[in-house]
């Protein structure tokens, strides 16, 4: 694994799961889900390095319709 983050998101209200779906078809993400809480969906994504990462959540992620916000979690392997 090169850089991996967590996304929390906020939707526009019914939009939720048409977020999932479009965010599943985009390279890098590995998991997306609707959630309950603070946040619509949660995203899992994985990218090579931390340029690719940015491209993926700027580019990417942030440009599916219905995304209001999101927060960026970057995961830590702190074992070493």
């Amino acid at each position: 694994m090169g850089v991996a983050a967590y996304l929390l998101i906020n939707t526009a209200t019914g939009q939720e799961q048409g977020v999932v779906d479009a965010l599943k078809g985009i390279k890098g993400v590995k998991h997306a889900h609707v959630t309950t809480g603070l946040h619509d969906v949660i995203c899992y994504a994985e990218g090579k390095d931390l340029n690719d990462m940015k491209s993926i959540i700027i580019n990417d992620i942030r440009g599916v319709e219905g995304i209001q916000r999101t927060v960026t979690c970057f995961a830590l392997d702190v074992s070493e």
